[in-house]
């Protein structure tokens, strides 16, 4: 396969994730990097020998430049996204996709029109774990789903917020502990519950100051197919814990808490089942994002890249194409809209 050129757009923390993921897979290589802050484009550039751009069109311009990935603040994703899509790039956008439906919306419009893929940064999807149970689910051997709850209770400092004017702001950061550190889990939740009919939530900013939205919240939830469950979030849980999805049912249920299985146990054994729970039992060293964004691996950025790349090779669907990325915001904004109504039930999909 010949070279696939990558360009970065927004020059933040999260694109030395993308950055590094690139420079992992054989056959991919980062060219270009912007920012609206050139310093930023440029030490990114320096440090992964890539060119640093001084606007928008001329990175767009960089020959062979293929695949531009999207890591600006999230209420910024959508101008560059369109503007790459209407250049003819293939995009990969961090999570979530925006901030609104409607800028979802013409993103994933933006790139239909263009003939380009699209994909939404989810890579705890991407987790072995996580498709472990993703195929017991297929497999049917939950029997009937009747539970499925996801908690993130993690810490960020007030000088985290500090650090960034657009951080904790519904202009650019959409949302606080859902929308900007809970939306991995509730994206895994519906990944795995399938989709969520209804929801009554609470939100508030406990915690921390000179912020506009919640630090915590708390949903109550009913899926499509009938069963029950909750969404947890936080950015106010000093020290931070380990992100935790429950999947009960009646035949089995498996609890993930960040990387490990700390429940594996089914109705029918089947082989295999004793070694899954030896080897992703609790203990093991894990990096996770509970209290420092920076701790956490590259790897599963590096696994979802390889996964849109193999689906540009063949034609198929990536694992996380562009309306996929749209589900977790609307849970999202839906558990926001029955917060600002007191907690009253709200359906889905909105209107």
């Amino acid at each position: 396969m010949s070279e696939r050129g990558f360009g970065i757009v927004g020059c933040g923390m999260i694109s030395e994730f993308h950055a590094e993921a690139i420079k992992a897979i054989p056959g991919a290589r980062l060219l270009a990097a912007f920012d609206a802050v050139p310093g930023k484009a440029e030490a990114l550039a320096a440090k992964h020998g890539a060119r640093a751009c001084r606007s928008l069109g001329a990175f767009l311009k960089t020959p062979n430049l293929e695949i531009v990935t999207v890591c600006t603040p999230s209420g910024a994703h959508a101008e560059p996204a369109i503007k790459a899509a209407r250049a003819g790039k293939h995009l990969i956008v961090e999570k979530p996709l925006e901030v609104t439906l409607r800028r979802c919306d013409r993103i994933i419009g933006e790139c239909r029109k263009a003939g380009v893929r699209l994909a939404t940064v989810f890579p705890s999807r991407f987790r072995e774990a996580a498709a472990l149970v993703k195929g017991a689910v297929e497999a049917g051997r939950f029997g009937r789903l009747v539970l499925g709850s996801a908690y993130v209770k993690w810490w960020r400092s007030q000088a985290y917020y500090d650090s960034g004017a657009w951080r904790g702001t519904w202009k650019l950061d959409g949302g606080g502990a859902l929308m900007n550190q809970s939306v991995h889990a509730i994206d895994l939740l519906q990944w795995l519950m399938g989709p969520v009919a209804s929801v009554a939530a609470r939100t508030g900013r406990l915690a921390h100051e000179r912020i506009e939205v919640e630090d915590t919240a708390a949903a109550a939830l009913v899926f499509a197919s009938g069963a029950l469950g909750v969404i947890e979030g936080s950015t106010a849980a000093f020290p931070g814990h380990l992100q935790r999805l429950e999947l009960c049912g009646s035949g089995g249920s498996a609890v993930l808490e960040g990387e490990d299985l700390r429940v594996w146990q089914f109705a029918e054994e089947a082989p295999g089942d004793a070694e899954v729970r030896s080897r992703f039992a609790p203990g093991r060293p894990q990096a996770g994002g509970q209290a420092d964004p920076r701790a956490i691996s590259f790897v599963g950025h590096q696994r979802q890249f390889q996964d849109f790349l193999g689906a540009l090779s063949t034609g198929a669907a990536s694992a996380v194409e562009g309306p996929e990325g749209r589900k977790a915001v609307e849970i999202i904004l839906a558990i926001y809209k029955s917060a600002k109504a007191g907690g009253r039930p709200v359906k889905l999909p909105l209107k």
